[in-house]
């Protein structure tokens, strides 16, 4: 064989193959590691400097100005733990930085294609072989690559306002679960103060019924009544204990965390959505739905972009018998069969879907509205009503009859109805108050992040509600 005059071209198409490899990114393998990962879950605290350092970065005026849990942790620095740590907030985080990565090397060019056509001549011939070796270039006329750029760069934006989307829902689920918690303390704390309160009455009634002063039947109701509500002490503690288990895990801290909430009723709501363009500026669901919409905009364009040729050109060398051909290669496909028909029709179809998303969205925000500031208001007419009517009637029953059992009179089953009916009033003004304060939660998530007045000094890659937080 006499392949020598080809040599040189083989030489330069395995060199340059060589070098396209050594520009390969390398395999490294990461394997799980658990253990690591259970110690770091179960040492986070709320005074971590990561949470401290991400409070003071944080520009959003429902934030707590002073981020110090040393002294028992608020529901607002309780939201800026969650945002830190909340395990959904950690995935959603990471997926808006799967599409940052697809952004980022999006609308590149096709890698050259090299090709090489061996042949050999059966007749006897001094140099039978004939060697073509060819390099492809993909020049992209049809502008896909700018659609795909910006489809991918859409997509992007999508992902990052459904992170501050996720980040939004989030500090409302803590505020719903702080609210819950906060309740099953102050039922704890109302009940332990009966008990206190009938620990003496069941003494003093006890003794009158020894002394023939009061009917055995009636000083024994005092103490099955105390039984009963010692009772449903245990299970409200089951409860509070559950529901704070439920915080922790929005939290992201460990059950055993070392962590001191401090209970309240109170939410602030933002002043009402005035109009139409006031909703759509602050929904951060509408936001989210938007870009969503923006993205199949794009893909549209992208499908339709496809469907025009791009010229593939390149150099070509061929060796036949000894003698050397420089030439090159072209060629386009030619749109008459397939022209992406497929993929228009499903991109025009999920940009009408993505357009009945947001329409259809906006008219159920508009609706919740309506129905939570009707329960709203009306939640807070019966506390107001209960506070102002109901409660002094109660506290002057009791006053009285408390009063009767002092004086030695009869009044014993009355001073028992008495207590029960403001021990059920006080429970039933926490669960009005808890209905008032979660109806005002929800109210806040439906209206959005209240507008911030502009802060040259802020950190622009913070947003409003939360921020990406590296996981």
């Amino acid at each position: 064989m006499h392949i020598r005059s080809s040599r040189p071209a083989v030489v330069c198409a395995l060199a340059g193959a060589a070098v396209a490899l050594a520009g390969c990114q390398q395999y490294q393998s990461r394997p799980l590691d658990p253990a690591s990962h259970e110690a770091a879950w179960r040492e986070r605290l709320p005074s971590d400097e990561s949470v401290r350092a991400f409070a003071e970065r944080l520009d959003d005026p429902g934030s707590p100005r002073a981020f110090d849990p040393s002294d028992g942790l608020s529901l607002a620095e309780g939201e800026v733990v969650a945002l830190v740590f909340n395990p959904d907030l950690r995935l959603a985080r990471l997926r808006a930085g799967v599409a940052t990565a697809t952004s980022e090397h999006a609308g590149r060019w096709d890698d050259p294609q090299f090709s090489i056509n061996v042949l050999r001549i059966t007749e006897s011939v001094s140099n039978p072989w004939v060697i073509t070796p060819g390099l492809a270039f993909t020049i992209p006329i049809s502008g896909r690559l700018d659609a795909e750029k910006a489809r991918a760069d859409a997509a992007t934006r999508a992902a990052l306002d459904r992170v501050a989307e996720e980040e939004w829902r989030t500090r409302r689920d803590v505020r719903l679960a702080w609210l819950e918690w906060s309740a099953a303390r102050l039922r704890i704390d109302e009940q332990q103060a009966l008990l206190d309160s009938m620990e003496s009455l069941v003494s003093s009634t006890a003794r009158l019924a020894e002394a023939g002063e009061m009917l055995r039947t009636e000083a024994t109701l005092f103490s099955l009544e105390q039984a009963q509500r010692t009772y449903e002490l245990v299970r409200m503690r089951g409860q509070a204990e559950e529901a704070e288990h439920r915080l922790r895990r929005l939290l992201g801290l460990a059950p055993e965390a070392p962590l001191d909430l401090t209970p309240t009723l109170a939410i602030e709501v933002g002043a009402e959505a005035g109009s139409e363009a006031d909703l759509t500026s602050r929904s951060l669901l509408l936001a989210h739905l938007r870009q969503e919409y923006e993205v199949a905009e794009q893909t549209l364009r992208r499908e339709i972009r496809k469907q025009y040729p791009d010229l593939t050109i390149g150099p070509l060398f061929e060796t036949d018998e000894g003698q050397s051909r420089i030439g090159f290669l072209g060629g386009f496909p030619i749109p008459i069969l397939n022209a992406n028909r497929q993929g228009i029709a499903e991109a025009d179809a999920q940009r009408e879907l993505a357009r009945a998303a947001y329409e259809t969205e906006y008219e159920r925000i508009v609706g919740a509205i309506a129905v939570t500031s009707a329960r709203a208001r009306s939640l807070t007419r019966e506390r107001t009503a209960i506070t102002t009517e109901m409660a002094p009637l109660v506290d002057r029953q009791l006053a009285d009859a408390t009063r009767l059992i002092e004086l030695g009179e009869s009044g014993g089953l009355i001073l028992l109805e008495s207590l029960v009916r403001a021990h059920a009033t006080k429970l039933h003004l926490i669960d009005v108050r808890l209905d008032e304060a979660k109806a005002r939660a929800e109210l806040a998530h439906l209206l959005g992040p209240k507008p911030r007045a502009p802060n040259p000094e802020a950190d622009p890659s913070i947003p409003a509600v939360g921020g990406e937080v590296k996981p």
